[in-house]
């Protein structure tokens, strides 16, 4: 029987590898046509000469059509996409797992537990067919990198094979994956796995100096990373509006700038604040738990305490640290936006306080990266600050943008020392970037191109890409966000590796990161609604070699079913727009709808009245062909509605007729 994969590297996607001798040139020529009738299908094939042998295999193509798509089938929905995968016939009963180790040099009580809580979890109690033996194997024989894994399962049972424990964790992520719902088959297919990622930093932000949320969040949150493997948790810690974490040495960052008076309503220009102070911070041993769970699943917590801008909660705190010899009042910011009272960079004492800040974060946080922002610092304040224009003329600096980079050097050196490196967002690239510096390019990719020309490590976050604070859509229904428009489809598009690199320098692009800032987030809720299915995309563009991308394939097959997941464990996610109508005016004088459901399981309805559909309307089954009179239009609306009763945003179709128009499908 023969068997399909799809090959990781150099190998494409489309490229299929048969046991009879079929060159791939021909199944990759099949492929490209493969929405296309069958008719197609049929000539496509006749036109090579060894069509006698390739005709047995029509049948195979006849399931391929049908939902095949590059190294995945329908049944297997793993986010992000594995770099192989070899799919057999056959199942096997998925019963009590019995969990076996070998190669470690002590027992990994680490993933045994993992596997207790998330694995066995998942097993149902009544299945009582026997034991499902789990092989867990730490080879460092394997010809994969770092944080790939093998996964086999077959009659004899389950295997996962790593260079490391992070790498056997995700292949047990994997195989979480390819577990069924309670309510399904309780099988597991036959098949293996190959995988590894294409970046070894992969991120996700979280901003918590805006709006702070329970350490059970984070720690689900951090779980949510694994789970797609990511790998690196940005925890956005101090900002204008709230200073988030304890500082022992200075308490009042947190009895003072850990609290704001009032909060800006709705955009911060209208100018409205809703008078009720807002406020909090963690204390050490909160961090040191997060930080513990992080670890647990393979996570890195890299903490980001901003400096020189965005420090007005530290300056309410700690006035002195600001321009000028009798600086301040100050008040934790109130509302959003960028604000020029930053801290001093000519004071001695400014240094001291955050090396003695810093001092206490690298206690608790053990990555080798510290994020010291350096991002949106007004300069207007040191211009005439007599202690900023005296640090210029004593370190024969040009201007206050080499002041800013005095600052970064400065800091950076101090970190170094210590054993740690810097990260910051690109504008830390103004008046020269410091020597070991790692940067973040989110104002678009210039920073980064410019960063890794000049040999330096960069992390793409753009935020025309992964931003997922912006809106999802353009539709009404959309929640209050900070604006823009940053569709799924857009996020997935996105390649992290700028083209217009050289080969050498593009090895300097190491990851890739989305961020999640929270002036409009007040709860956990909404953030699950903003960052899912986005966070998906994310994962899949950090993992996935791009030849393994199928945009499909991704949003039709796979998606649906992990939104499926979220749906019946009461996570909160933003449903996408049913799949195939669009919000548009078509001339026609009749329209078929067409339409795919994108949560496995929820229902489209819709509606021909001009009314938002609701679950009592119609719901849709199979394509429906409408016709309109000439000099008429009809008008269809339809939503997505999950089993739990969540709504996509509605889309409207117009169709006019103005007595000369066609028929359309959608």
């Amino acid at each position: 029987m023969p068997f399909i994969s799809g090959i990781a590297g150099p190998a494409s996607h489309s490229r299929i590898y048969w046991d009879t001798g079929i060159t791939a040139s021909v199944v990759k020529k099949c492929v490209s046509i493969r929405k296309s009738h069958l008719r197609t299908v049929f000539i496509q094939l006749s036109m090579h000469k060894n069509y006698l042998k390739i005709l047995p295999l029509l049948f195979f193509f006849l399931s391929f059509f049908t939902g095949f798509s590059q190294s995945t089938t329908t049944d297997i929905a793993i986010i992000p996409a594995p770099a192989k995968i070899i799919k057999k016939a056959g199942t096997i009963p998925l019963g009590n797992i019995s969990v076996k180790t070998s190669g470690f040099n002590a027992s990994p009580a680490n993933l045994i537990a993992f596997c207790e809580k998330e694995l066995f979890a998942g097993t149902p109690a009544k299945i009582n067919a026997g034991t499902l033996n789990l092989q867990l194997k730490l080879d460092q024989g394997l010809s994969l990198p770092q944080e790939g894994y093998r996964l086999s399962i077959d009659e004899s049972g389950i295997r996962i094979a790593g260079k490391t424990e992070k790498g056997i964790f995700y292949g047990i992520q994997s195989l979480i994956q390819l577990t069924p719902p309670e309510d399904g088959p309780q099988v597991l297919p036959i098949l293996e796995i190959e995988d590894y990622p294409r970046y070894s930093y992969r991120g996700l932000h979280l901003d918590v100096g805006r709006h702070m949320f329970p350490v059970s969040f984070i720690k689900s949150y951090i779980d949510l990373l694994s789970q797609y493997k990511l790998n690196t948790f940005h925890w956005h810690l101090t900002e204008d509006q709230g200073w988030r974490i304890e500082i022992k040495k200075y308490p009042k960052l947190t009895e003072v700038g850990g609290y704001r008076e009032q909060t800006n309503i709705g955009h911060r220009k209208n100018g409205q604040f809703d008078s009720i102070p807002y406020g909090g911070y963690y204390t050490q041993e909160e961090v040191k738990e997060v930080v513990a769970h992080a670890a647990s699943r393979y996570v890195t917590v890299i903490p980001e305490i901003e400096m020189p801008g965005h420090s007005l909660a530290a300056l309410s705190a700690y006035p002195n640290l600001g321009c000028g010899q009798n600086p301040g009042p100050y008040k934790a910011a109130q509302n959003w936006g960028v604000f020029h009272d930053v801290y001093c960079a000519g004071k001695e004492d400014t240094f001291r306080f955050l090396e003695n800040v810093l001092d206490e974060v690298l206690a608790l946080f053990p990555s080798t990266y510290i994020h010291i922002g350096g991002d949106e610092c007004p300069k207007t304040k040191w211009k005439t600050c007599e202690y900023c224009q005296k640090r210029i003329k004593k370190e024969k600096l040009k201007d206050e943008h080499e002041l800013q980079s005095y600052f970064i050097h400065r800091i950076e050196k101090y970190l170094n020392k210590k054993g740690r490196q810097i990260i910051g967002w690109d504008e830390i690239l103004e008046g020269g970037l410091a020597p070991n510096a790692t940067v973040m390019s989110w104002r678009g990719t210039k920073g980064g191109i410019a960063a890794a020309k000049q040999n330096h490590d960069v992390v793409m976050t753009p935020s025309s890409f992964l931003y997922l604070d912006h809106a999802a859509s353009k539709a009404k229904e959309e929640p209050l966000t900070i604006g823009h428009n940053l569709p799924l489809k857009k996020v997935y598009s996105y390649n992290p590796t700028p083209t217009e690199l050289t080969p050498e320098q593009q090895k300097h692009i190491i990851g890739v990161q989305a961020n999640v800032w929270t002036e409009y987030m007040k709860t956990p809720e909404k953030v699950t609604y903003m960052i899912f299915p986005r966070v998906f995309a994310l994962s899949e563009i950090a993992w996935t070699a791009l030849e393994n991308k199928n945009w499909e394939d991704f949003s039709e097959n796979r998606v649906p079913v992990h939104l499926a997941k979220l749906d019946q464990q009461g996570v909160r996610f933003r449903v996408p727009e049913p799949i195939g109508p669009k919000d548009t005016t078509i001339t026609a004088s009749q329209y078929t709808l067409v339409c795919k459901t994108p949560v496995k399981g929820a229902k489209i309805h819709y509606t021909l009245d001009g009314y938002d559909p609701n679950d009592f309307d119609q719901v849709y089954e199979k394509p429906i062909t409408i016709k309109v009179p000439a000099g008429e239009e009809r008008v269809i609306k339809s939503v997505v509605i999950t089993a739990s009763g969540k709504r996509s945003v509605v889309v409207t179709t117009r169709i006019k007729n103005n007595g000369s128009a066609v028929s359309a499908g959608g």
